[in-house]
């Protein structure tokens, strides 16, 4: 992706007309070479760094609610006053920029220190925090929790051999080759010394005594905390198929899967793909990069025709079909011997490695053990707080009702477990905040982008608007007359917008409640 163009709009640091200055919205420029965007809040003239400090996405083409900035990529929310990363999945705030006033124009000038962080009692806070799981969820509350001065005992366990990463990108860029290593780190070594965070790698935790708030680690130690969270993801599905458990058939969730995917296509020519979820597609698309012959296996008539219905996956299929990748819709694998993939009619695909994209399943052993409360996930409430008192959970094992609506539903999504992980991290605190957020994902295919906000797990009715096979279109998804969803395809103004008027849906339909 491209980084916010810093040449774009008025040099700032020449200064602009003060009567050009508009009440909303806000104005994008650049001061020394910096993208920076310029605004009006509350009567102040405040000024922040113009790129999304998760991957560089231009903030002054994003949504103004108040004084916050949504990124139009990947929707970070930035407070304008102080720079500050209010929801992830930027986990770092953006430069404040000195603004001054001189004969009728505005100016701005220079950096400014960061904003001291808000006050808050902390006398009820936790003594020790343990965090179980090292991805989405599990980083965002330990960095939550000090941005909310905490200042106990915080360690973080990841069965991980490497520090939290940047997951999405496993089966994007990185895997096809794009993307440096060197930025997959969500944060450098020093992060969590400074941050005085005790990062555990290759720590699996086999017991929960959840009345006592303490963990059997799978080195027979124990681990004592006033507060938890549990935050263990989920593990892909490995079908039973003969010849699944070869070497050269892959799944795909960790670094380690997506660099063994990358050593194996090295010497490869063909891969095969099972399933046509987002995974399998988007991997689909990153071997095809590397210039495999790539095919799809999937019993669907459609790819992700369930997700996002089927004016959208028609033209996801058009979209690979026009990069090369052969589709085997309607049908299953039933063996692989290594060198030949047969399916369930008959036919046979040589291929030098296979793929899996067939979905995950929640690990829940270990909460299931420790006699949390299980339903399809662990049940949690608005606060993400599990049965047992002190033990929270977030991310993908994570069963909540849906703020649209109160159905329990369970989120398979990377900005969401980021999101409820610092939900839960501001309730272990006493910051009392429920979640009110529609969920949010996108997802990449070549140079195609679709964003997707708010959750639809069934509908009675798409409506597009646009045209999709031009990217140029907004599909939404409804039940009852009721807006559940949206995905978008170059609009990302338009999910912005939509984002919005599901989340102050929400925020009355909370308020109703209460």
């Amino acid at each position: 992706m491209s980084n916010a163009d810093a040449s774009s709009g008025a040099d700032l640091a020449q200064g602009m007309e003060l009567s050009e200055m508009p009440d909303e919205g806000v104005v994008g420029g650049h001061v020394g070479g910096e993208p920076v965007v310029l605004a009006r809040v509350d009567g102040e003239l405040v000024a922040i760094g113009g790129g999304c400090s998760h991957y560089s996405g231009p903030l002054k083409d994003g949504l103004r609610v108040g004084a916050t900035l949504r990124c139009p990529w990947h929707h970070a929310c930035f407070d304008l006053r102080t720079g500050a990363a209010l929801e992830a999945p930027a986990l770092a705030p953006v430069d404040r920029w000195k603004v001054e006033q001189r004969d009728g124009k505005v100016f701005v000038t220079e950096k400014v220190a960061a904003a001291d962080a808000p006050k808050r009692s902390t006398s009820g806070d936790p003594k020790a925090i343990v965090i179980v799981g090292g991805g989405a969820a599990g980083f965002a509350a330990a960095q939550r929790l000090r941005d909310l001065g905490y200042a106990g005992k915080l360690t973080l366990l990841s069965a991980d051999a490497l520090a939290p990463y940047d997951r999405p990108n496993l089966s994007k860029d990185y895997l096809a080759g794009e993307a440096d290593p060197a930025w997959m780190p969500l944060k450098d070594d020093a992060f969590y010394p400074d941050h005085q965070i005790e990062l555990r790698l290759s720590t699996t935790v086999e017991k929960l005594d959840s009345a006592a708030k303490r963990l059997t680690l799978g080195d027979g130690t124990t681990l004592d905390c006033d507060a938890l969270l549990l935050a263990t993801g989920a593990e892909p599905i490995r079908p039973k198929t003969p010849g699944f458990e070869r070497d050269n058939v892959f799944v795909l969730r960790s670094q380690a899967d997506s660099d063994a995917v990358i050593a194996a296509a090295a010497g490869a020519r063909t891969a095969a793909v099972i399933g046509a979820s987002f995974i399998g597609l988007e991997a689909a698309a990153a071997l095809r990069t590397r210039g495999l012959e790539v095919h799809v296996i999937a019993p669907e008539t459609l790819p992700l025709e369930s997700k996002l219905g089927p004016e959208l996956g028609r033209f996801l299929q058009g979209l690979h079909e026009s990069h090369g990748v052969h589709f085997h819709l309607g049908r299953t694998a039933g063996g692989f011997d290594g060198k030949t993939l047969t399916l369930d009619d008959g036919a046979t695909l040589a291929t030098d490695l296979v793929v899996l994209g067939v979905g995950v399943r929640p690990r829940l052993a270990l909460a299931e053990a420790a006699g949390l409360a299980i339903d399809q996930g662990v049940v949690v409430d608005a606060r993400f707080r599990t049965s047992a008192p002190g033990v929270f959970a977030a991310g993908d094992i994570a069963r909540f009702a849906d703020p649209a609506g109160g159905a329990p539903i369970r989120v398979e999504h990377w900005v969401a477990a980021e999101r409820q992980g610092q939900i839960a991290a501001a309730n272990m605190l006493g910051v009392d905040t429920p979640i009110d957020e529609p969920p949010f994902f996108w997802s990449a295919h070549y140079d195609v982008s679709i964003r997707y906000v708010g959750h639809a797990e069934h509908w009675d009715r798409t409506q597009v608007d646009g045209d999709i096979d031009a990217q140029d279109a907004t599909v939404r998804y409804f039940s009852g007359g009721a807006l559940l969803a949206a995905a978008t395809v170059g609009r990302d103004l338009e999910a912005l917008r939509i984002g919005q008027a599901l989340r102050e849906a929400n925020h009355l339909r909370l308020a109703s409640d209460r």
